[in-house]
């Protein structure tokens, strides 16, 4: 299942859009910008669900009956928890909704690295397991063997600016990939934040803002770490849909951008 419905149609839809563009050099790199695009556009719905669910989170830590139950209940944990799934349930609200698109995101990344590396078929046996891959209605001896050239990079290595002195730890080079895909990793999290802290006696509230705030650190060291080993193909995605994320939450006017900054105290989101 995992070769059927995640391998074989980013594998093909990549290579679909690279024999598109013309083979050129460069245009492998566009073609992994295009696919992000499209995968953008497919999960399009999973992100607005997270915008969506924070905003609704953000406006019931205001609202008077929430806070009045919140008062009612205060000493009673399993009452107010039942009033308030009620509550959510009443609503239409899931408090983990702004986890899905990161969730998603790691198919997708198991996936576009496999595509990638499929791609490439350095081998005779990839070339056997990329042929294997390949919808009968492409022609592989037009795309095949594809530009890997993009920029400075070879997009079938990981990345790295030579440097004038070597350095153990950074075998490939001064990583710029890796550190534009941390930072962007780490705005893209933290503009998504609650404004305002939620109320320590909204479990569900209390328990999303901790997961947002482990993700804000962790996230960008681990896709960092992705970016620093893999492929520079995954890079460029990572780039391209972190820019994606942070265009299209800026765009709904609630982009929190004082959370950029560490110990900030006006927390007020960009109003409409």
């Amino acid at each position: 299942m995992w070769q059927t419905l995640i391998i074989q149609p980013m594998v093909n839809l990549l290579l679909w859009i690279y024999d598109i563009l013309g083979h050129g050099p460069q245009m492998f790199g566009v073609a992994i910008i295009l696919f992000t695009i499209v995968i953008r556009l497919i999960t399009w719905p999973l992100n607005a669900s997270q915008v969506k669910g924070a905003q609704a989170m953000q406006e019931l830590q205001s609202d008077k009956e929430w806070q009045d139950i919140q008062k009612k209940y205060a000493k009673d944990r399993e009452k107010l928890a039942q009033e308030q799934m009620r509550i959510y349930k009443e609503r239409g609200i899931n408090p983990f909704a702004s986890c899905l698109p990161t969730l998603i995101q790691f198919p997708i990344i198991i996936g576009l690295y496999q595509a990638v590396i499929r791609a490439m078929a350095a081998t005779p046996l990839d070339m056997l397991n990329l042929a294997r891959t390949i919808y009968p209605f492409q022609n592989v001896s037009n795309i095949i063997p594809l530009n890997s050239t993009f920029l400075w990079m070879n997009l079938g290595r990981p990345e790295g600016i030579p440097l004038p002195f070597e350095v153990s730890f950074l075998p490939n080079g001064f990583p710029l990939l890796a550190l534009v895909v941390a930072l962007t990793t780490y705005i893209q999290t933290k503009l998504t934040m609650p404004a305002t802290p939620p109320n320590p006696n909204d479990q569900a509230a209390a328990q999303t803002a901790a997961m947002s705030s482990s993700m804000a650190i962790y996230m960008p060291l681990m896709l960092g770490w992705f970016a620093l080993t893999f492929p520079s193909g995954i890079s460029v995605y990572f780039i391209t849909s972190n820019l994606l994320g942070i265009l299209q939450y800026a765009a709904t006017g609630r982009a929190n951008w004082s959370n950029l900054i560490p110990g900030s105290k006006n927390n007020t989101p960009a109003k409409k």
